[in-house]
């Protein structure tokens, strides 16, 4: 009678701690794991820690919400954010380390031509009695190499700079600008504060970039209805593209969608997790050549 008792004591522990443990999550694996390999990656961590760090977050956020026993289909947005967050710190560290390389060869070049056009120019003056002609043909041409050189490298960190000041992020989708609340009074859809400076900015992209369309994006936090909030985040990115238009970006080059409360990427059980999830996203269509996105 005892170990009847004392089995069935047992197997009701086990059912009870099973009960409460969090459910395992597929994708959250996914995202624990690339993450893991990331942060042990010596090159990502060294040229990539403040992405790196970003995607410590958003997994941390991720894994709260297993534990707090979030729907499926959160935990597995909230981990594709987390994966995300990886690819870039991957993609920056290497893109960094691709510079580096670059940047070596394009010195070793230069030193290379240089010295060739100064053996050129040498043996040209000891031969032709017409030297200073051919030294002054390869002056200009030197000149115009250099110029060329010169309008290349100033385009590059032109996009550079652009892109660095509207803190576009690089998705599968494309280049991603995020526009946070302060746009916004809280619940409404008019640009306030700081709004229209900042989508000057974003203008100026656009009509330096004139290959490039986009999609304008809005999101909410869960405070609210469910209704509601799709109206809100359709008026705001309705309202984000009326500025656009304003300023002077054609209406053919930009769509709106909105997506409420559906698409957080952080919990709404804290006012810092709602903050985060009240957005608007200029999303850039990436383009054939991915020229000037990369």
């Amino acid at each position: 009678m005892n170990s009847r008792f004392l089995l069935l004591s047992t197997m009701t522990a086990v059912l009870a701690a099973c009960s409460t443990a969090p459910v395992p999550n597929a994708s959250l694996d996914r995202a624990r794991s690339s993450f893991d390999q990331a942060q042990t990656n010596e090159q990502v961590a060294q040229l990539a820690p403040d992405e790196l760090g970003r995607a410590r977050e958003s997994l941390r956020v991720a894994e709260k919400a297993r534990i707090d026993g979030a729907e499926t289909s959160t935990v597995d947005h909230l981990a594709y954010v987390a994966s995300q967050r990886v690819a870039i710190a991957n993609e920056t560290a290497a893109s960094k380390a691709a510079q580096a390389v670059t940047a070596g060869a394009s010195v070793e070049r230069d030193k290379l031509r240089l010295v060739t056009r100064t053996n050129e120019a040498n043996v040209a003056n000891q031969q032709l009695a017409a030297s200073k002609q051919r030294n002054a043909t390869t002056a200009a041409e030197l000149a115009a190499l250099s110029a060329s050189a010169g309008r290349d490298q100033a385009r590059v960190s032109d996009l550079e700079s652009q892109l660095s000041e509207l803190n576009a992020k690089k998705t599968d989708q494309g280049m991603v600008v995020t526009l946070g609340d302060v746009l916004f009074e809280s619940g409404k859809s008019n640009l306030v504060g700081e709004g229209p400076a900042s989508l000057t900015k974003v203008a100026e992209f656009f009509r330096r970039n004139p290959q490039l369309s986009a999609s304008i994006e809005g999101y909410t936090d869960s405070v609210g209805s469910e209704a509601m909030n799709q109206g809100l985040s359709e008026r705001r990115a309705s309202s984000v593209k009326t500025a656009l238009v304003d300023l002077g970006v054609p209406t053919n080059r930009l769509t709106t969608r909105a997506h409420g409360e559906s698409m957080p990427v952080a919990t709404n059980s804290t006012p810092a997790g709602r903050q985060m999830n009240r957005r608007v996203e200029i999303v850039f269509a990436q383009q054939a050549d991915d020229t000037p996105l990369r």
